[in-house]
């Protein structure tokens, strides 16, 4: 049997076992009948757009620029599939979907151009394996991210996924979360370089242990109020440690804080970060400590001690550790350079002796349906039947023996997914931008694809650990002020004609001392020559950095002012070719066309 193509087959539906899963079954299709019957009332008229919208985002549902199909977002919480989920995302992207997914930085699979009446089809199908769209869009929990190497890695002070589950299902279809006054996010990871970059969360969760009368005891560091959009924020220290049995008591006394104080009367100074402006760190940490009492002393949201089967990948009885039999066979004696740089970048040896994780390079988060099925078969037959989600629109197959890392390269190559370069800066991050989204001006994709172009197999080993992301618009979706590079789409006029432009930023990242740093903005060039931009400064980069010294170093060695002048030429050239009116992938003229945007809805 081929690891390749595999048979369009719907994933076997869990079954409720438990008092708890049967409730949540309950809840959930009891919810999906109530949003189906909300939409026959919207099509009938009796609905207006406005009164319709908050049903509809509440479901994970977003209109896109073009009029009568919409975009789903399904929540992986915690970043983890099982084998069978990925395979019924398979069924609905080929269903559906015109046989394409989206993976996001939040860990989501997105879904593009869906009517909206095939929509409750949809979500019965995600019901089926306990996946859902509930609370992925509006004013609420988004989806609760993890570490996807939780467990994999020598270093590590626990495997954080158990809490990010509970997090999630504690806070999943509650009245304190069902309207408030904007998203709230939440991070969880489990090494201390954070690499879910709690810093830019609302709430931002780091593993760690301390030993009290001998006795090993787990607990997290909690950030506060972290956010990016066009005015970026570092969360802020509430814990050094809290004990693992309060988290959800004290992540409530939080979102209460939020939930009373966020500014509802105006949508663009509403998450958590502004109440810390405006009313203070002093103020801000007392309110929650007041909550967290109230709460410890009279009660609060109830703490799960358990989840549904199959929510955040849980399993009851974890599958046996696949051992590569179906992989292709090879021979050994053949050389392969591109085999060689893969197994540089995308393979980490486990602490567990003998196996490896391996990053699958997903680029810009874009599969198809025999995508998710080869990698869920993979999963399956040389791993430990897991699928995770990275923050970099990638996955990783966990327990890979490392006898069978070149039989799984030639299983990805048979499935198209075989790309080196994982988390390198050819391994670029960008958010759909103006192929879907109302509020994007640019089409960020197509300048991924341009920009990968350019920085592809780049000889110098320390350009290859940067990091590039870039956004549609300067609400960050791709996370561009966290990038080395970074890019978010604006316009400008030129001679009376509309040009796609990018603002450029420099210097993002955690520094030298763990703080977040958000990217210096440079200037903003057209879209067709952000290319040359980045070649420019990679090639100073090379030429003029000092021993030892990092990017950010250099960057605020050199400050804004050269890096302005390096790319002034770009910023306002003296003459535009023709095919500078138009965007990366496009053939005709840019126009800037906006809907309203819902991210903020």
């Amino acid at each position: 049997m081929s690891i390749g193509i595999m048979e369009i087959l719907e994933a076997t539906a869990y079954t409720a076992t438990t008092p708890l899963e049967a409730d949540y079954d309950r809840t959930v299709r009891a919810d999906i009948e109530n949003f189906k019957a909300a939409i026959e009332k919207y099509l009938a008229g009796e609905y207006t757009d406005d009164q319709f919208r908050a049903h509809r985002l509440r479901r994970g549902i977003y209109s896109q620029r073009q009029p009568g199909v919409h975009m789903i977002r399904t929540k992986v919480p915690g970043g983890t599939l099982t084998a069978g989920q990925l395979r019924q995302l398979a069924v609905i992207a080929d269903r559906y979907c015109e046989g394409k997914g989206h993976l996001t930085t939040r860990q989501n699979m997105q879904y593009h151009f869906v009517p909206l009446r095939q929509v409750p089809e949809i979500l019965n199908l995600l019901a089926d394996v306990r996946l859902t769209t509930r609370e992925a869009c509006y004013n609420t929990v988004r989806n609760v991210t993890a570490d996807s190497m939780a467990g994999l890695l020598p270093g590590e002070a626990f495997d954080v996924r158990p809490y990010a589950r509970l997090a999630a299902f504690a806070f999943l279809h509650k009245e304190l979360t069902d309207s408030m006054p904007r998203k709230f996010k939440i991070s969880f990871s489990g090494y201390d370089n954070d690499p879910m970059i709690g810093a830019i969360h609302d709430a931002g969760l780091i593993a760690k242990t301390r030993v009290v009368d001998g006795k090993e005891e787990r607990g997290f560091k909690i950030l506060v109020g972290g956010g990016l959009g066009p005015l970026p924020r570092e969360a802020m220290l509430l814990d050094e440690f809290l004990p693992e049995d309060k988290l959800i008591p004290r992540l409530e006394a939080i979102l209460r804080l939020f939930n009373q104080y966020g500014n509802r009367a105006n949508k663009n100074k509403a998450r958590l970060k502004f109440v810390i402006m405006e009313r203070g760190w002093d103020w801000v940490k007392q309110t929650i400590e007041e909550n967290y009492a109230d709460i410890l002393k009279n009660g609060g949201v109830p703490v799960p001690t358990e989840v549904p089967e199959g929510f955040g990948g849980f399993v009851t009885k974890a599958p046996e550790l696949g051992q590569g039999n179906l992989l292709p066979i090879i021979d050994n004696k053949i050389t392969d350079p591109d085999f060689d740089r893969w197994l540089e970048t995308n393979v980490t040896e486990q602490r567990q002796s003998g196996y490896a994780a391996v990053t699958v390079l997903v680029p810009q988060g874009n599969m198809t349906g025999d995508q998710m099925r080869g990698i869920a078969k993979l999963a399956e037959e040389t791993g430990d039947g897991m699928v995770r989600v990275t923050i970099e629109q990638n996955l990783v197959l966990g327990f890979v023996p490392v006898a069978n890392l070149r039989r799984v390269y030639a299983a990805l190559k048979l499935i198209g997914l075989h790309y080196y370069g994982a988390n390198e800066i050819a391994d670029i991050v960008t958010c759909p931008g103006a192929y879907s989204c109302n509020l994007a001006l640019t089409k960020t994709m197509n300048l991924g694809a341009a920009l990968y172009d350019t920085v592809k197999n780049h000889n110098d080993k320390v350009v290859r650990t940067l990091k590039i992301r870039s956004s549609g618009c300067p609400n960050s979706c791709g996370q561009h002020w966290t990038g080395d590079i970074g890019f978010y789409g604006n316009a400008r006029k030129i001679n009376g004609k509309e040009v796609p432009y990018y603002m450029m930023l420099l210097g993002g990242g955690y520094d030298e001392t763990g703080i977040m740093r958000f990217g210096l903005s440079v200037q903003s060039v057209p879209a067709r020559l952000a290319p040359t931009a980045v070649q420019r400064v990679l090639d100073h980069y090379v030429a003029n950095r000092q021993e030892g010294e990092n990017f950010r170093q250099y960057v605020m060695r050199h400050k804004v002012a050269v890096f302005k002048e390096l790319t002034a030429d770009l910023a306002k050239p003296t003459e535009l070719a023709p095919e500078m009116f138009n965007d990366w992938g496009d053939n005709e003229a840019y126009s800037l066309q906006l809907g309203r945007g819902e991210c903020a809805s």
